[in-house]
């Protein structure tokens, strides 16, 4: 007797008394093959997830299982494509059916037509081992695709194809496994199941930041490669821009963007200007090196709780050929409210807020996948996860953000109220935090500077006794402040406004490189310094600040071009100059 559907509860639906399924096994279901995953198994029912749209489905069609878990198609190909939660060609499914992705089977995630120009790495008689890079390809004219051994197998190679162009179903080359001696023929493609972390040799330490130019993540609340961060913040806040910006900037060699559960016409703006947007480290469009997940908030809700897996099997993939990846996730939000929905089709008990009470291990899984490591293949790689979350109403204190919170490194807080001020990045540096500071303090003194960590402690304390003097500014006015104190506000505006505050518009402030970054720093401590003995005469703050140095300071970010930041070695002159005036 064949599986049949028994009952369906939106994108749940329940096979009665069958024994074929095992858990997390890739089914299909009814007459249209719907893809979908078996989430639980007793006795009497088996509960399977489908990934697509379930309108029009009827009790009594057929469910056919795989005897395969939900896996994730890999190879050359992924790079320049755009893809929807469960990795099917969006570009390519609206050449063939339009604007709307049709129920059942569909195009392949890969193209099976194209012909690679592949140099092979191995011959025949060679041994070969899991993760060894066997040969290569240009997939795109930024990144090479180096295929790999698939994982499990170990053997000697009984033929191998000569160089030339070849498709991803071509076999390339043959392998008598050394665990049955059977013959196994490898090609570009291979699978991976997205829930199944891919294996490594060993994780290493965090030592290197991830550069993204932007002052108030390199300096103030840096990111290491490997490492994790989350950017919560209200709507308006700036999310996805400064997603945007670090995807742009950072020193990663690829980009996985995953839009999970975002607006349409939001997701639409992102694919648009990401097809715009030219790579610039080498002049060339950035989504060669970019792969995009779109998952909108009106596609099956079962698809955008799959969507983040698939983002992090493909950015492990590239991490394995020895890259370095950084996935931004946009928003986990939406996908711990997938798994709501899911939860409470499933009649599960719910936990705060409606989540289910699995939540906290879920939001684990996914950021414990960040890593540097050594691959199989015998170099390094990482994967780097910037997640953002849209709390309600911007309270933190909500379930999905307080767990992101507990298993981040990183957390970057925006706040609404610098957005609307037009301060961008909107970071509130009280709430903000990166505990990746001891870690790449050292990476920091040999590549910028020996103090690059201590002027950033020195610019911390600056803001840190400015919110601290604006509770009394806000109950008693700053006239009755004395005037160190009141140079302590001075010097504060000018790290908020000079050097927090960054345009991404112009183009010498749009990116920051490190060097200049320390040299800023080092100007800002030295007009803190150069003020304090005229404090100490009794000369007041506004004496000082009618000289204009202050201004001068601020605007230096734009004044000073990053091709000559030698130009900011002059500011100490221009600053005892100025001074030199009032006494």
């Amino acid at each position: 007797m064949s599986d049949v559907i028994y009952s369906i509860n939106g994108s749940v639906i329940s096979v009665l008394n069958s024994r074929t399924f095992g858990m997390r096994e890739m089914v299909y279901v009814g007459d249209k093959e719907l893809l979908g995953e078996v989430i639980r198994v007793d006795e009497q029912r088996t509960m399977i997830q489908v990934y697509e749209s379930t309108t029009g489905l009827r009790p009594g069609e057929p469910v056919r299982g795989t005897g395969s878990l939900l896996n994730a198609t890999l190879g050359p190909g992924i790079l320049r494509n755009i893809y929807d939660g469960i990795e099917r060609p969006l570009k390519k499914i609206m050449e063939q059916q339009g604007a709307f992705i049709a129920e059942g089977k569909t195009i392949p995630s890969l193209d099976e037509e194209k012909k690679w120009t592949v140099t092979l790495k191995v011959k025949a008689g060679d041994t070969v081992k899991e993760g060894q890079i066997f040969a290569t390809c240009p997939e795109t004219s930024l990144i090479e695709h180096r295929a790999l051994i698939p994982v499990g197998l170990n053997g000697k190679v009984a033929s191998a194809v000569p160089d030339g162009d070849y498709t991803v179903n071509d076999t390339l080359i043959t392998v008598i496994s050394d665990k049955d001696q059977s013959e196994q023929k490898i090609g570009l493609k291979q699978q991976w199941p997205i829930r199944n972390p891919r294996p490594i040799v060993s994780r290493e330490p965090i030592s290197t930041p991830l550069v993204t130019g932007q002052r108030v993540i390199d300096t103030m609340f840096p990111i290491a490669k490997g490492g994790s961060s989350a950017i919560p913040g209200g709507f308006g806040a700036g999310k996805t821009m400064l997603q945007h910006q670090i995807a742009k900037w950072c020193d990663a060699d690829i980009i996985i963007y995953v839009g999970c559960g975002e607006r349409g016409n939001e997701m639409t703006q992102v694919l648009e200007e990401f097809s715009d947007l030219v790579d610039p480290k080498s002049g060339k469009p950035l989504l060669d090196r970019t792969c995009l997940i779109a998952n909108t908030s009106n596609m099956p809700v079962a698809a955008r709780e799959a969507s983040i897996y698939t983002g992090v099997t493909i950015a492990e993939y590239y991490r394995d050929m020895g890259y370095h990846v950084a996935l931004m996730a946009d928003s986990t939000s939406r996908w711990a409210e997938a798994l709501r929905e899911i939860s409470g089709r499933l009649e599960e008990m719910p936990a705060e807020e409606g989540f289910p009470a699995y939540l906290p291990s879920r939001i684990a899984q996914f950021y414990e996948r960040a890593g540097i490591v050594d691959t199989l293949c015998g170099s390094k790689g990482s994967v780097t996860l910037i997640g953002a979350v849209s709390p309600q109403g911007g309270d933190f204190s909500e379930p999905v953000t307080q767990n992101t919170k507990r298993f981040v490194r990183c957390f970057w807080a925006l706040d609404k109220s610098l957005a609307y001020a037009r301060h961008y990045p909107a970071m509130n540096w009280t709430e903000s935090y990166s505990e990746y500071v001891d870690d790449l303090s050292r990476w920091y003194s040999q590549n910028v500077a020996r103090d690059f960590v201590d002027l950033r402690a020195e610019m911390q304390a600056i803001l840190h006794d400015e919110a601290q003097l604006m509770e009394v500014v806000k109950l008693i006015g700053s006239d009755v402040l004395p005037e160190d104190q009141k140079l302590t506000l001075e010097i504060a505006r000018v790290v908020r406004v000079g050097y927090l505050q960054q345009n991404s518009f112009h183009p010498e402030d749009t990116y920051v490189p490190l060097q200049k970054q320390y040299k800023m720093l080092k100007v800002i401590s030295y007009l803190k310094r150069a003020c304090q003995p005229l404090i100490a005469k009794h000369i007041p703050v506004s004496l000082i600040t009618k000289t204009g140095i202050f201004e001068e300071v601020i605007k230096m970010k734009y004044d000073v071009p990053n091709s000559n930041i030698a130009v900011l070695d002059t500011y100490p002159e221009k600053i005892d100059a100025a001074l030199a005036g009032i006494e």
